[in-house]
């Protein structure tokens, strides 16, 4: 096969040099294997500029790279086996489009979570029936639609004026 099919036959055109980590992911690898690949001599190792000593796959090279994944054999003349990736073989299962809404918080769990706010500030185990009932005066319609960091700091504001 001609170098130009090759590389044709990949779906695009070799550049004429490309990093280490663009070589891997056109082999559909992680960086990681693909080193440990080349220490263990079934690809080639790169080419290294002089001036900045950064490593580059020339497009002769790229080629060597993709023969050695497409035919599985190194150029170490060793086969080498490589899986396909997880998530391409697994067929995934549609998931449940997810509700763009906040669940509302049930009015039990507002006031645990109020509560609980109260004692973090500093309160010492303030009184459940108290604060339910300076939250039904502070806010006739409910806090549901409130702040809850801004309900828990006018209700804390209330009770320390009390005290």
């Amino acid at each position: 096969m001609r170098n130009r099919d090759m590389a044709m036959s990949f779906g695009s055109s070799l550049r004429a040099a490309i990093s280490v980590s663009e070589m891997a992911r056109m082999l559909h690898m992680s960086r990681a294997r693909f080193y440990k690949l080349i220490s263990a001599g079934v690809m080639p190792p790169p080419c290294y500029l002089i001036r900045t000593r950064k490593p580059f796959y020339s497009s002769e090279l790229q080629e060597k790279c993709l023969r050695v994944r497409r035919q599985g054999e190194g150029i170490n003349g060793e086969p080498v086996v490589f899986y396909a990736n997880r998530g391409s073989s697994i067929a995934k299962m549609p998931s449940k489009p997810k509700s763009r809404n906040k669940p509302k918080a049930k009015p039990n769990s507002m006031l645990e979570s109020l509560l609980n706010g109260l004692k973090q500030l500093g309160m010492v185990e303030p009184d459940a029936n108290t604060v339910k009932e300076l939250v039904s005066k502070m806010y006739p319609r409910g806090i549901a639609s409130e702040s809850q960091g801004e309900v828990l700091a006018s209700v804390f504001r209330r009770l320390k004026r009390h005290d």
